[in-house]
């Protein structure tokens, strides 16, 4: 039973930005503001709030030279906010959890394993941890859960999770994890609402942004996806360089001199769309330029083929398909990109009404289509809002037996 009149926090930090928002703590969590700091560290740190019922974006300019300062900006100026005396937990997004299956009450056990880990994923542990220990100083009465991005690909065989590399390193838990989990978990749930009993057939989740990953599912439950050990590898990204042959790392680092730091930061920040078009790693700036610029068509050309091929290698694994599912930022807002995925995949029954299409429609597939093709906007931060709910229900459940 939720205790009445109170809200929790959701935080989703990473190396350049920090998105939050508050709910309402009831069985189905309600918004109550939401919001994010952009650019940290970069010329024009920009702060930005909404309220679901004011569409109109409040934003402005802030000095935050790092990701302390800006945290501590955002503690500050959640204390102030009405609804704040009434948060009793937050929730927050931990992008690497290794096998953690579900979400989980951070204690001084788990926060030591975050920090022993925190070389697995350098752009998004180090400030999800500085983050946890701020709160925990400047809040200490609020309960912190970490949301794990992994939880959702645990179900995954053995198979699709081994690296072929020597033995040791598996039992070091060098392996696949896969990621955006959050994202999968709230479009499953989603397509399960809407589908009934077809969500439980052969599905391929397609979350396209800045960053893009895909995932095969069968009976609502991961079987393979295209990020690994790490959330650079799979496909094009928007600066990130996605699967790479490892003897190019080998060349890039000797001919250049570079260190692992550069290097890492290289296939992270400078890769992907922006490394290959030059200009820009927002694909609505590439198409608008693709025209009168060879690289931003050609970016916007690997993109794609990239996408088609783990498309036909997760039809492989999943023994067909059933449907497919366009979600993130590219894939809910840029019809052209979806019909070019889709371009020349008849053979496998995947067939789209460009007029629903081009309208943004649930489903944009032919009527009679084998393959349903459809498009889902996600929401991370209210899955992490409803884990959080459940376990701090759950914990106070325990209590109250106690």
């Amino acid at each position: 039973m939720l205790p009445e009149n109170t809200n929790l926090l959701t935080i989703n930090g990473g190396s350049s930005s920090i998105k939050f928002a508050m709910y309402k703590m009831v069985m189905n969590p309600e918004p109550l503001f939401s919001g994010s700091i952009d650019r940290i560290g970069l010329d024009g740190t920009t702060f930005n709030f909404t309220y679901p019922d004011n569409d109109e974006k409040i934003s402005y300019k802030i000095y935050c030279p790092g990701f302390y300062e800006a945290a501590i900006f955002l503690v500050l100026w959640l204390k102030k906010q009405p609804g704040f005396d009434r948060v009793t937990c937050i929730g927050h997004r931990i992008v690497h959890g290794l096998n953690h299956t579900h979400a989980e009450v951070i204690n001084a056990s788990l926060l030591k394993e975050l920090k022993n880990i925190r070389d697995y994923d350098l752009d998004h542990l180090p400030a999800e941890i500085e983050i946890i220990e701020l709160f925990k100083s400047r809040c200490p009465d609020l309960l912190q859960i970490a949301c794990f991005d992994t939880s959702f690909h645990t179900t995954m065989p053995r198979i699709a999770k081994i690296l072929p590399i020597p033995r040791r390193f598996d039992k070091a838990g060098i392996q696949r994890y896969g990621f955006h989990g959050l994202s999968y978990t709230y479009l499953i749930e989603e397509l399960k609402t809407k589908m009934g009993v077809e969500s439980d057939g052969r599905v391929i989740l397609a979350h396209l942004g800045n960053g893009a990953s895909m995932a095969a599912v069968k009976d609502g439950k991961s079987i393979d996806t295209t990020m690994g050990f790490t959330p650079t590898g799979g496909c094009v990204m928007g600066t990130r360089s996605g699967d790479l042959d490892p003897g190019v790392a080998w060349y890039m680092m000797n001919s250049e001199g570079m260190n692992t730091k550069q290097f890492n930061h290289l296939i992270n920040h400078e890769s992907g769309l922006l490394g290959i078009s030059e200009t820009s790693a927002d694909m609505q700036d590439l198409l608008q330029k693709e025209s009168s610029d060879e690289r931003a068509a050609e970016a916007v050309a690997l993109f794609c083929y990239h996408i088609q091929k783990w498309i036909g290698s997760f039809m492989a694994v999943l023994r067909g398909l059933d449907i497919l599912v366009f979600s993130g930022g590219i894939g809910e807002n840029a019809p052209i990109i979806r019909s070019r995925i889709c371009e020349g995949l008849g053979f496998a029954g995947i067939e789209l009404d460009e007029d629903k299409n081009n309208q943004n429609e649930f489903q944009i597939s032919m009527i009679n289509g084998k393959v349903k093709v459809l498009v889902m906007p996600t929401n991370e931060e209210l899955i992490i809002a409803r884990n959080t709910t459940d376990l701090y229900n759950k914990s106070k459940d325990k209590e109250r037996q106690l």
